[in-house]
């Protein structure tokens, strides 16, 4: 006799979620994380400090919460990608979809309504996020088996590889957990269990951002630095950012588990095929409405155009494109000094000391920017 919780696995599947798995809430042993926040490894993410306590304790979130329901989304394509040539930017895969917030939404309201007419809920007695809200996803969803979490950090699917979109429903219903995939150790999982020795992320990371074993130090981390920093990029990370121009797959893409991931049905995604074929040149010349037309509805649209011109000056830079140098002088004179200052470093990486202080001398003269004007002197003095 099939049990509610039987019923509710395959109506969930049915509304195109890859995975769904069940896990009981209790307090979160917070140490990891508060270790984390106190050695600053979030960056600027402050929204993380203000939410620590709502990410440990479910009930601050949802009074009386008892039970979790995870779902995953598969976003892997099941497909290699074609090579492409060495200026072409790289996308973080999940970037070449429609933002996954925004599709996987109407899905988990339809799952709400599922666990109206499965359980008799009221909506009062459920909460559901895509990675937006206080919830320690990886960490509930290593508990209910949907992954493990890997020495990457990221939670590893023996289904799905690295390739998941999570998100979480919590519940006031008291739901039959379904088993992790490995055994509790202590107060909390034991980071990269089943990674065995394997260290192929920690090594392959460009900017060793792997500290240690399922330790990011965001501040090291491409996608932090391409993503969610709106700022400067530091300088002693600009090589190693390489072409990323938004996000970064590597520790992700070098893991083993992947040779077990089966194309996801991506039911709930829409693939924007258009974005990862998008030249260097025209990425660096990209205006406001241009812009607001190629990435709407994506998660890019998230860095503004500031980001992306920024982003596209350190590939430019990178990749050597000097057929792109004429685009990348020009944003020297950009409204913002956050874009001329990438822009004037690209110049001298690009040119080297000499040609560049010549092609950027009328930008200059006119730069009064104290953050530009140190990028001038610092790349002056860089020895090039």
């Amino acid at each position: 006799m099939n049990t509610p919780r039987d019923e509710l696995r395959a109506r969930l599947l049915a509304l195109g979620f890859d995975d769904v798995r069940f896990v009981r809430l209790g307090a979160v042993e917070g140490r990891f994380l508060r270790d984390w926040l106190g050695q600053g490894m979030h960056g600027d993410m402050q929204w993380m400090e203000r939410s620590v306590e709502k990410r440990l304790d479910p009930q601050q979130v949802l009074p009386g919460a008892k039970s979790a329901v995870l779902l995953g989304v598969n976003y892997w394509p099941g497909v290699a990608e074609a090579a492409t040539k060495a200026e072409q930017p790289v996308w973080a895969r999940y970037a070449l979809y429609s933002d996954y917030h925004d599709t996987l939404k109407p899905a988990l309201v339809a799952a709400g309504r599922v666990l109206e007419d499965v359980c008799g809920l009221k909506g009062t007695e459920y909460r559901y996020y895509v990675d937006t809200g206080p919830v320690v996803e990886r960490g509930w969803a290593a508990r209910a088996g949907l992954g493990f979490i890997g020495k990457n950090g990221m939670l590893i699917s023996r289904r799905h590889g690295n390739w998941l979109f999570l998100a979480a429903v919590l519940t006031t219903l008291d739901l039959e957990p379904d088993e992790p995939v490995r055994a509790k150790v202590g107060d909390g999982e034991q980071i990269g269990l089943l990674c065995g020795k394997c260290t192929r992320c920690m090594e392959a990371c460009p900017t060793g951002a792997i500290t240690q074993p399922g330790v990011v130090d965001a501040r090291l981390c491409i996608s932090y630095q391409t993503i969610e920093n709106r700022g400067f990029i530091p300088r002693e990370l600009r090589r190693k950012i390489g072409t990323h121009i938004y996000g970064c797959d590597v520790c992700l893409e070098v893991c083993p588990w992947n040779r077990f991931a089966q194309q996801g049905r991506r039911v709930l995604l829409e693939a924007r095929d258009g974005v990862a074929a998008l030249p260097l040149r025209e990425l660096l010349e990209l205006t406001p409405e241009r812009f607001a037309a190629v990435f709407k509805g994506t998660a890019i649209k998230r860095v503004k155009l500031a980001g992306v011109l920024r982003n596209a000056s350190i590939v430019a830079a990178n990749a050597g494109a000097l057929d792109c140098l004429e685009s990348v002088v020009r944003l020297a004179a950009h409204d913002l000094p956050m874009v001329r200052a990438h822009a004037v470093w690209a110049v001298f990486q690009l040119t080297g000391k000499v040609r560049a202080t010549e092609l950027l001398a009328s930008a200059k003269a006119a730069e009064n920017a104290a953050e530009v004007l140190a990028e001038y002197a610092a790349s002056e003095n860089d020895g090039r």
